[in-house]
């Protein structure tokens, strides 16, 4: 039970580290763009990954990241040797929350640039007026101004730091992977739905939503002191 644990806290925490700020980071980074079409561009190709099945993503990986894949005969080409990515549990965390950033940053920036539009554009030119370049309007003006924005949807995810959906576990993982990869969704899989025992599973689901909540209670109140936006 604790290597499960310590892999669903693991790739929670490195989707919060990484996968949380890339969607703000784009939406910040397509709000300087001044050409439209570039932009369109840009938004239709980042959005296109959140429309495909897990299915089809996670068999991408399998045929890019294969021995004879792609990735691995452009390493070769270059001189470094070849790795089986996807049957190497070093690179399962990377591969899982990298892969997850990949098909949801477009479409999570959606609600920040919708932030990011609201914001007076008035304040705008008062800082051009003031000297203020691109970067310092950014950082003083677009990023304060979608702050709570950011911190309603942190707190949220913190409040999430024990689930990590099973479908794509079990799409992903093999036994050569199992001890970074299991997790605490795909173990109830296989023990509550697969073995039929589903008091057991219902019991490992209310002990992570009490878990989940007892995080987002602190993440509130960790807001809450520094007087951030907080849910309650």
């Amino acid at each position: 039970m604790i290597r499960l644990i310590r892999n669903t806290l693991a790739i929670n925490v490195l989707d919060v580290v990484f996968g949380f700020p890339a969607p703000i980071i784009l939406a910040l980074l397509l709000n300087e763009v001044t050409s439209s079409r570039f932009k369109r561009t840009v938004q239709t190709i980042t959005y296109l990954p959140h429309f495909m099945s897990l299915v089809v993503v996670v068999g991408i990986m399998f045929d890019f990241l294969a021995r004879d894949g792609l990735i691995n005969n452009l390493l070769g080409a270059v001189g470094i040797q070849g790795t089986a990515f996807m049957q190497d549990a070093n690179w399962y965390w990377i591969l899982y929350v990298g892969s997850s950033i990949w098909q949801s940053v477009g479409w999570s920036s959606i609600i920040y640039l919708a932030a990011i539009a609201s914001v007076d554009p008035t304040l705008y030119e008062a800082a051009v007026v003031d000297g203020a370049n691109r970067w310092r309007q950014m950082w003083h003006i677009t990023m304060p101004g979608i702050m709570p924005m950011v911190m309603t949807l942190l707190i949220l995810r913190v409040g999430m730091l024990m689930s990590v959906g099973y479908e794509k576990t079990i799409l992903m993982y093999n036994p050569s992977t199992y001890d970074t990869a299991d997790v605490i969704s795909s173990y109830v899989y296989r023990k509550g739905v697969l073995g039929m025992d589903y008091g057991f599973s219902a019991a490992v689901g209310l002990f992570n939503s009490v878990i989940n909540f007892a995080f987002l209670f602190v993440a509130n109140r960790l807001a809450r002191r520094t007087n951030q936006v907080t849910l309650w």
